[in-house]
């Protein structure tokens, strides 16, 4: 037989720490129980990825071919086009981003752009009855670029829906540099095209613009509306109400509450008003999360109803109290009536865990039963019952990119609830459930939780400089965003 068996698996070790992040609570699937908060510095951060990504993506970019006419004297009617006209470099040196109650405005100024084309012209004069022509390369290049989008954001059932309410692009300058061909002697001509060129590129990087906007829409649009967290729980992640935007930041909530894979409601949940104003203290952070403890008591109930905070131990470090005979002395008709034989420890929770948040901690009550079951000829005999009330503390952290944490014991208290064996000498029976929690199931807990629960990475996207601090019904995440591959490991200790 191993050391001991947990039929407890990983997230719900995990959830059960959550879990002692909150109060018992509620549900109500009208209300956002994760709120997000992106600043100024957080838009800002994602502007520039968006700004990044556009430079790549609008290239390279065709336009149409342009022609003209012209009636040039002594010469007469020339017949010039440009052709193959592709933009193959962008560059933005400077933008902006402003949020406000008529959406989000992205601007961009002093933008460059660079072009190559094929030019060629043809006529014919009276002088001489013949066609004549030439025909080369050119490249242009293209300044003061200014760009403009202004965008709506808002719920349509339970999605981000993107919306481009206006977009314009404006060339301040450009030149035209021409090869081949006798390029120096019609320079003057192809400048006749500066106009067209400039208004081609206008057009162009505007619908390239629209066109990338309402594939971000569709990408928005096809997140899913529940994820799930694994083979017993789903997590609603549908957007509650509209996105709030201020001067300063923009708001998002989610539902945010776990539920069962099998749709059943979750019990004894109460409900009481969520919507409390949240910030990020300290220093200037891109992002706030606050998760209401609603959100751990759904997970919480979700995982007790599925019977997943329960766990079976045979063997202790004194695997003297593992058989009915170490327990000769403490419980005499215990041994008298099972002599020599094996025992398990069946232990679960048996209901909800009543939790109080503080300032730097998580005080927590936890209550337990734990059945003593005698091996008896193969058959497994429950011969009594006892109730243990456990007093912990949580201190969550962040870890790496992971809610990590540890669980300490303040103290504990027991009852015999009932018995087949007589009645116990609580005072002798102690020091077994002692040695049972401070040896095995707070070390358990422990290296579970210090593996941690990872945090969302998006895009190859994570937090970094993250604060985690307890308030009145929350935990908050203030964090900055880094690439992965840049962010250090970085803990900072729960406020």
């Amino acid at each position: 037989m191993g050391y001991y068996y947990f039929s407890v698996d990983s997230a719900a070790i995990l959830v059960l720490f959550l879990v002692i992040s909150s109060r018992t609570l509620v549900q109500s699937n009208e209300e956002g129980y994760i709120s997000f908060e992106i600043s100024n510095k957080g838009l800002e951060f994602v502007k520039d990825l968006l700004i990044e990504k556009a430079e790549t993506s609008l290239v390279p970019l065709e336009l149409p071919k342009i022609e003209k006419n012209l009636r040039i004297p002594l010469i007469g009617r020339v017949h010039m086009e440009v052709s193959n006209v592709t933009i193959y470099k962008v560059h933005v040196t400077s933008s902006i981003v402003k949020t406000g109650d008529s959406g989000i405005l992205i601007d961009v100024a002093g933008a460059t752009a660079n072009l190559t084309l094929h030019w060629r012209y043809s006529y014919s004069t009276w002088l001489l009855p013949i066609l004549i022509s030439d025909n080369g390369q050119a490249k242009v290049q293209v300044e003061g670029m200014e760009v403009g989008l202004s965008l709506g954001l808002k719920n349509q059932q339970g999605s981000l829906k993107l919306s481009l309410l206006d977009c314009g692009c404006y060339v301040k300058d450009l030149s035209i540099h021409l090869d081949g061909g006798a390029s120096w002697l019609y320079q003057g001509l192809i400048d006749a095209f500066k106009d067209k060129i400039a208004s081609a590129v206008e057009n162009a990087v505007s619908k390239k613009l629209g066109d990338a906007i309402e594939d971000l829409d569709r990408l928005l649009q096809s997140v899913p509306k529940e994820v799930s967290i694994d083979n017993i729980a789903d997590l609603n992640v549908t957007f509650i109400g509209d996105p709030k935007l201020s001067n300063s930041s923009l708001e998002l909530e989610i539902n945010g509450l776990f539920s069962p894979k099998d749709k059943t409601a979750v019990s004894n949940l109460r409900h009481e008003n969520v919507q409390v104003p949240f910030s990020c203290k300290g220093p200037s952070r891109m992002v706030g999360i606050s998760v209401h403890e609603n959100v751990l008591e759904s997970a919480s109930t979700v995982y007790f109803e599925a019977n997943k905070m329960h766990w079976i131990v045979d063997k202790l470090p004194d695997q003297n109290l593992m058989n009915t005979a170490g327990w000769k002395f403490i419980v005499p008709r215990l041994y008298k009536q099972y002599p020599n034989d094996n025992l398990n420890l069946n232990i679960s929770v048996y209901s909800t865990p009543l939790l109080k948040i503080g300032e730097r901690q998580v005080d927590a009550t936890i209550p337990l039963e734990v059945i003593i079951d005698v091996l008896d000829a193969c058959q497994v005999v429950p011969v009594a019952c006892i109730s243990v009330v456990i007093s912990a503390a949580a201190y969550p952290e962040i870890s790496s990119n992971a809610l990590a944490g540890s669980v300490k014991l303040n103290e504990f208290t027991m009852s015999q609830k009932w018995s087949k064996i007589g009645n116990f000498h609580m005072h002798l029976i102690q020091p077994v459930i002692s040695t049972f929690l401070r040896t095995i199931v707070l070390p358990y807990i422990n290296l579970k939780l210090s593996k941690g629960f990872p945090l969302p990475i998006f895009h190859g996207y994570g937090l970094r400089n993250t604060q985690l601090l307890c308030t009145d019904s929350r935990l908050m995440i203030c964090s900055d965003v880094a690439s992965i591959e840049t962010a250090q490991p970085h803990l900072v200790p729960v406020l």
